[in-house]
């Protein structure tokens, strides 16, 4: 477009204009000329609740001013927010607004519905309070919507976009510096003390008084400066995105300064998620309808969750939502050639004979797992390439190499199409498959083909779209024929996943030490015709994973997130000594932990297997940039000794066990298999950092739980670890 604008800026301004089309309002003057009010809050006196007072507005101020808010004076924003903590079913979408309809949403609004959130521990409460914000938004200004939902992931931009801010915790502190007349030493050094440079900005500006009150901030501004602050770039850049931060902490009141900052780290340390904001989205929708019998609210939250693993943009979903309503999103809201989609996913398997099981009387198929870098190929009509990542991150720059062999080998008839393939680092001259950390080397974007080190080759294993036609509900069998009629292999940069097909155990044994032998994972089992649609973002149990070490106990690694460590003595002076991981419960949102792993051997706490010290290092150097004042709300460590510091959820590692116990002080699963205990892992081994992984997205406890279920299957002399750390 010549504009430049981005699609989804263009979304978002034609949700805005149909919104405003379809809910006819009054709106209040936009004449910028004297006369006018702003609307500016305070504390009544002996009380801490904040108050609706109108302000006369300066008629001098040269800047544009934006629709102003004018709340009644009579009930307090406490009142109206409280309010918000109602079952969603006793909830009425205008009691909490402080704005009249049609008025733009204060940023204040959204603020003080976080600090609601961040409150509560339990998922269900957490998704009733977003569900009522989104109401309230959708009842009054229905045009904001898009703004609070990004707001509340957060985000700024769809992540294949790429958008990021580039703003460093130094950058913040020297604005905040800045804006509130402090001093930066001193700013370091509170944030020592609270952990939270949010908190540090909430005491700040507190603590200052300014001569004139600026506009109040509302949603849609606040997701506009970040918008321009991402697009800054060249010289001045870093003082301009300052400027901009400054604009808003200066107009910034009450907790608003500590959402802005945890905004721009993109920390917003309340214990929600991008599916609690999916499924309040679904929620809202469906309470903006009128039912006669108990709202469908579990079967929205499937269909929100499933269309945006379909299409992860929330300018669509939403704009859709608010014309058409939840029942028409899967209709209106489809796959789209160039929009990333959540990948399938395998279940670990035990052994072979569990697969035999499993796959009784169904044809399967079994492929190599290689070990690489999931990667989703999409080659537009116009001969352009994207490439993403499991969790829709864009890889195009990460991989022009890619970008070039897809082209090369793709037949002439082929127009278009999507890859699901494995980006594997490979030795061309000796013919190899090199281990994934060498993959791993690779800087994230900006590579150039003259300056690649690390030679890949791409192994497809499916194809989701040729010469538009989606394939996503066809057999992997027709798939499969479509990616072996539409692709010539070349050996070393493009070929197609190893595979057989037989359900001869002896057979399959020997595959897998093939696999094994050849520098891969181990294997991945499908069903090629019977229940073997691509579903996206689902694990599916048509899906199955056999690793090379699936003779021991677990038969499959873990992906954990590193919680809190413990400092590290003697030799392992200046770095942590032990980390205490945990796994992610989707059901109750939080983080649980699972096992303590040592950085040195020790009884029940192994070495990081593989990490030199300059690794363990670097691991120590990255976490300590995430440590905090406190363990979060949504930790649930029980009796685990107290670590010596605790870090935000940040990374993901994933971690090879001797196996699963029953353990009286760890609380993963707890009361999953065991009435009262949870489950540990013994003797875990480090293998590498996941960093195509969100905290989130980290083994969850039900998987943890069925681990261990299927390890004592096959493994009946499996006791409980009674010495257990």
């Amino acid at each position: 477009m010549s504009s430049g604008r981005t699609v989804t800026e263009v979304l978002m301004a034609a949700s805005r204009a149909a919104a405003s089309k379809n809910k006819k309002r009054k709106t209040p003057d936009d004449d910028d000329g004297g006369g006018g009010a702003t609307t500016t809050t305070t504390k009544t006196p002996n009380s801490n609740h904040l108050v609706m007072m109108n302000q006369p507005s300066n008629s001098n101020d040269s800047k544009p001013k934006e629709k102003e808010t004018t709340p009644p004076s009579s009930l307090t924003i406490n009142d109206k927010i409280s309010s918000l903590r109602k079952k969603p079913i006793e909830f009425k979408p205008n009691s909490a607004a402080f704005w009249k309809d049609g008025e733009p949403v204060p940023f204040l609004f959204l603020a003080r519905a976080l600090d609601l959130i961040a409150s509560e521990r339990g998922r269900i409460a957490m998704t009733d309070i977003q569900c009522n914000v989104f109401r309230t938004i959708m009842a009054t200004t229905p045009e904001d919507l898009i703004a609070a939902v990004y707001l509340s992931v957060p985000a700024i931009a769809p992540s294949h976009e790429g958008v990021e801010l580039g703003i460093g915790e130094a950058a913040l502190i020297k604005v905040l510096a800045e804006a509130y007349g402090g001093n930066e030493e001193h700013i370091k050094n509170q944030n020592k003390g609270l952990g939270d440079l949010g908190l540090v900005a909430k005491a700040s500006r507190s603590s200052q008084r300014l001569l004139f009150k600026p506009s109040p901030l509302t949603i849609v501004r606040v997701l506009d400066t970040f918008r321009i602050i991402a697009k800054e770039t060249g010289k001045d850049s870093q003082e301009k995105k300052r400027n901009h931060i400054k604009g808003l902490l200066v107009a910034a009141i009450d907790c608003e300064p500590l959402y802005l900052i945890r905004l721009l780290q993109s920390k917003m340390r309340i214990g929600s998620s991008k599916q609690t904001v999916l499924e309040a989205l679904g929620q809202a929708s469906v309470y903006s309808e009128k039912h006669s019998n108990t709202p469908p609210l579990e079967e929205a939250a499937k269909i929100i969750k499933q269309v945006y693993s379909v299409l992860p943009i929330y300018d669509k979903i939403v704009s859709t939502l608010l014309h058409d309503g939840i029942w028409k999103l899967p209709e209106k809201c489809t796959f789209t050639l160039g929009m990333p989609v959540r990948p399938m996913l395998a279940k670990p398997a035990i052994g072979v004979t569990e697969i035999l099981d499993k796959f009784q009387d169904t044809e399967f198929t079994c492929e190599y797992k290689y070990d690489g870098v999931r990667a989703q190929v999409h080659y537009m009509d116009d001969g352009s390439v994207e490439i993403y990542s499991r969790n829709a991150e864009r890889y195009t720059g990460k991989f022009p190499d890619v970008v070039n062999s897809v082209s090369r080998c793709k037949k002439p008839f082929v127009r278009s199409f999507v890859l699901d393939c494995e980006v594997v680092a490979y030795d061309h001259e000796n013919q190899k498959i090199l281990s994934f950390q060498m993959l791993s080397t690779r800087s994230r974007k900006g590579v150039i083909l003259s300056d690649i080190k690390v030679q890949v080759c791409i192994f497809a294993f499916d194809i989701l779209y040729i010469n538009g036609q989606p394939l996503f509900q066809e057999q992997l069998k027709i798939r499969r024929e479509h990616l072996y009629n539409s692709f010539e292999e070349l050996p070393g940069t493009f070929q197609f996943a190893k595979g057989i097909t037989s359900n001869d155990l002896g057979e399959l044994h020997k595959f897998l030490e093939t696999a094994v032998n050849n520098s891969c994972e181990g294997l991945i089992i499908k069903t090629l015709i019977r229940d073997a649609t691509y579903e996206p973002s689902k694990r599916s149990l048509n899906w199955l994973k056999l690793k090379k070490d699936y003779m021991d106990s677990t038969g499959d690694s873990l992906d954990l997130v590193p919680i809190a460590a413990f400092h590290g003595c003697g030799k392992r002076t200046g770095v942590y000594g032990a980390f205490l991981l945990a796994c992610y419960d989707e059901q109750n949102e939080e983080y649980q932990s699972i096992c303590k792993m040592g950085t040195f051997n020790h009884r029940n706490s192994c070495c990081l297997e593989g990490t030199t010290e300059n690794m363990l290092e670097e691991l120590s150097a990255r976490l300590r940039d995430q440590v905090i004042a406190k363990p979060k709300p949504y930790y649930q460590y029980g009796g685990a000794k107290n670590p010596d510091v605790w870090f935000e959820p940040s990374e993901v590692w994933e971690v090879k066990p001797a196996g699963l116990s029953i353990s009286p002080v760890y609380r993963a699963a707890g009361g999953a298999v065991d009435p009262i205990k949870g489950i540990s892992l013994r003797f875990p081994r480090f293998l590498r950092v996941r960093e195509d992984k969100a905290p989130d997205e980290a083994t969850t406890s039900e998987q943890v739980a069925e681990m261990y279920r299927s390890q004592k299957i096959n493994h009946a002399n499996n006791q409980e670890n009674e010495e257990d750390d």
